[in-house]
């Protein structure tokens, strides 16, 4: 009853949320330079669908991909998508291809990746951030022992009750963190907590005080808020300053450097 009630009530609101939605005001720490360079159609598992490509206006390897969670759209990571950018590090935020199944989602990020490798989008890319909400933190997890991929971002992410993404995250082998909010319906109650004892290259776990599930998007909407609880913009930011830091990280050359001499042995 628990899990049947932790699913309703978000997939009610987000059924709505499906309908033209009027996006809340940006936060007021996102860059406002920086706009969507272009939107492009894509196959993406044998899919037709859209992605928003964010420049900082200068050729890059490394980028950062957001997926959004279930039955939301690309839009509610336009502020998040554009300080990457500002940071000098390019943003791809697909429109996801299926509705419920993150399996295949998952696979749809693996395709999207190998087409970045390849120069598809732009200039190659040799690394990447994945950065996933709710569902689309599980698709991401799924996702992120892809090739090219040096982290993972889980914000607010769900699970289903059989465990698939603890399942990955025992596995996975890439540095990863978690951003959650407190324990309530709109993400199954927490469900996703266990992952962080699980995670073999965990790098750290906040959880939010008084967030909402709706703080890890920005923007929002009136439709998430309504049933997921008020976003609040100092907290929006919080979340936006540690994908910020995570990019730093893992996508700083001086990082990458690093990383590398920690598995390449010394001769």
């Amino acid at each position: 009853m628990r899990f049947a009630l932790s699913f309703a009530l978000p997939l009610l609101a987000l059924i709505a949320a499906a309908a033209p939605r009027c996006l809340a005001a940006p936060a007021t720490d996102a860059p406002a330079a920086l706009v969507v360079d272009s939107t492009v159609p894509i196959s993406l598992d044998g899919r037709q669908t859209v992605v928003d490509l964010y420049s900082p206006g200068r050729p890059a390897r490394v980028a950062v991909v957001f997926v959004h969670g279930f039955m939301r759209g690309r839009a509610t990571f336009a502020d998040h998508a554009r300080a990457v950018a500002a940071e000098g590090v390019p943003a791809v935020v697909p429109d996801m291809p299926y509705l419920t199944d993150s399996r295949r989602n998952a696979q749809a990020l693996v395709d999207l990746i190998a087409q970045m490798r390849e120069g598809r989008l732009g200039p190659p890319v040799e690394r990447v951030v994945l950065v996933g909400f709710s569902a689309g933190g599980l698709a991401a997890l799924l996702a992120a022992d892809t090739p090219g991929v040096v982290g993972y971002v889980g914000l607010d992410p769900f699970d289903r009750p059989g465990g698939v993404g603890l399942d990955a995250a025992r596995k996975l082998d890439k540095p990863a963190r978690l951003l959650r909010a407190p324990s309530g319906a709109c993400n199954a109650f927490a469900i996703s907590a266990p992952w962080a004892g699980s995670l073999r290259r965990m790098e750290g776990e906040r959880v939010i005080d008084q967030a909402s599930h709706c703080d890890f998007e920005s923007p929002t909407d009136s439709l998430c808020e309504l049933v997921c609880g008020r976003a609040d913009a100092q907290r929006q930011d919080i979340v936006r300053r540690a994908i910020l830091q995570a990019v730093r990280d893992w996508l700083h050359p001086a990082a990458a450097t690093a990383r590398a001499s920690e598995v390449m042995p010394a001769l």
